[in-house]
Protein backbone atom coordinates (compact mmCIF):
# COMPACT_ATOMS: atom_id res chain seq x y z
CA UNK A 1 0.00 0.00 0.00
CA UNK A 2 1.19 3.32 -1.22
CA UNK A 3 1.22 6.06 2.10
CA UNK A 4 1.10 9.58 0.56
CA UNK A 5 1.79 12.42 3.73
CA UNK A 6 0.88 16.15 3.22
CA UNK A 7 1.59 19.09 5.62
CA UNK A 8 -0.38 22.34 5.92
CA UNK A 9 1.79 24.83 8.64
CA UNK A 10 3.18 22.06 10.38
CA UNK A 11 7.11 20.75 10.44
CA UNK A 12 7.18 17.49 8.64
CA UNK A 13 8.15 14.24 11.19
CA UNK A 14 9.51 11.21 10.30
CA UNK A 15 8.26 10.10 14.47
CA UNK A 16 4.56 10.76 13.19
CA UNK A 17 5.06 8.97 9.59
CA UNK A 18 6.16 5.89 11.67
CA UNK A 19 3.65 6.31 13.71
CA UNK A 20 0.64 6.59 11.23
CA UNK A 21 2.51 4.02 9.34
CA UNK A 22 1.62 1.47 12.01
CA UNK A 23 -1.29 2.10 12.13
CA UNK A 24 -2.67 2.35 9.00
CA UNK A 25 -0.88 -1.32 8.14
CA UNK A 26 -2.86 -3.41 10.94
CA UNK A 27 -5.84 -1.99 8.79
CA UNK A 28 -4.31 -3.43 5.44
CA UNK A 29 -3.22 -6.63 7.59
CA UNK A 30 -7.21 -7.05 8.38
CA UNK A 31 -8.97 -5.46 4.93
CA UNK A 32 -6.52 -6.23 2.27
CA UNK A 33 -8.94 -4.14 -0.35
CA UNK A 34 -7.52 -1.23 0.34
CA UNK A 35 -5.01 0.47 -2.55
CA UNK A 36 -3.76 3.72 -0.62
CA UNK A 37 -3.80 6.03 1.93
CA UNK A 38 -3.55 9.79 1.61
CA UNK A 39 -2.33 11.16 5.06
CA UNK A 40 -2.76 15.02 5.97
CA UNK A 41 -1.87 16.66 8.83
CA UNK A 42 -2.35 20.51 9.64
CA UNK A 43 -2.61 22.97 12.80
CA UNK A 44 -5.50 25.31 13.70
CA UNK A 45 -5.64 28.12 15.95
CA UNK A 46 -8.39 27.45 18.36
CA UNK A 47 -9.25 28.95 21.13
CA UNK A 48 -10.02 25.09 22.85
CA UNK A 49 -6.96 23.97 24.78
CA UNK A 50 -7.68 20.21 23.49
CA UNK A 51 -7.92 20.85 19.82
CA UNK A 52 -5.96 22.16 16.91
CA UNK A 53 -3.60 19.39 15.57
CA UNK A 54 -5.49 18.08 12.80
CA UNK A 55 -5.02 14.14 11.24
CA UNK A 56 -7.01 13.63 7.86
CA UNK A 57 -6.82 9.85 6.59
CA UNK A 58 -8.29 9.27 2.67
CA UNK A 59 -8.18 5.71 1.85
CA UNK A 60 -8.51 4.52 -1.61
CA UNK A 61 -10.71 1.69 -1.56
CA UNK A 62 -13.02 -0.20 -4.31
CA UNK A 63 -15.50 1.89 -4.76
CA UNK A 64 -15.98 5.79 -2.88
CA UNK A 65 -13.08 6.25 -0.85
CA UNK A 66 -13.25 6.50 3.18
CA UNK A 67 -12.78 9.55 5.07
CA UNK A 68 -12.05 10.51 8.64
CA UNK A 69 -10.61 13.61 10.89
CA UNK A 70 -9.76 14.36 14.77
CA UNK A 71 -8.80 16.98 16.43
CA UNK A 72 -7.31 17.14 19.48
CA UNK A 73 -4.17 18.81 21.27
CA UNK A 74 -2.00 16.00 20.04
CA UNK A 75 -1.30 15.02 16.81
CA UNK A 76 -1.24 11.14 18.39
CA UNK A 77 -4.35 11.47 19.33
CA UNK A 78 -5.94 12.84 16.24
CA UNK A 79 -3.84 9.84 14.36
CA UNK A 80 -5.40 7.19 16.93
CA UNK A 81 -9.24 8.61 16.30
CA UNK A 82 -8.91 8.94 13.00
CA UNK A 83 -7.77 5.13 12.15
CA UNK A 84 -10.44 4.25 14.66
CA UNK A 85 -12.97 5.94 12.76
CA UNK A 86 -11.39 4.54 9.34
CA UNK A 87 -11.87 0.54 11.11
CA UNK A 88 -15.50 1.09 11.59
CA UNK A 89 -16.26 2.23 8.25
CA UNK A 90 -14.28 -0.36 6.67
CA UNK A 91 -15.56 -2.71 8.77
CA UNK A 92 -19.14 -1.70 6.89
CA UNK A 93 -17.46 -1.47 3.64
CA UNK A 94 -16.35 -5.23 4.09
CA UNK A 95 -19.39 -6.18 5.24
CA UNK A 96 -21.10 -5.17 2.59
CA UNK A 97 -18.55 -6.39 -0.18
CA UNK A 98 -18.95 -9.87 1.60
CA UNK A 99 -23.62 -9.51 0.78
CA UNK A 100 -23.05 -8.87 -2.71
Amino acid sequence: MQINFEYDSVAASSRLEELTAKRLQKLVDKYDFIVRADVFFKTENTSAKDTGKICNIRVSVPGPRLFAEASHEKFEMSIAEAADDLERQLRKKKEKMKAK
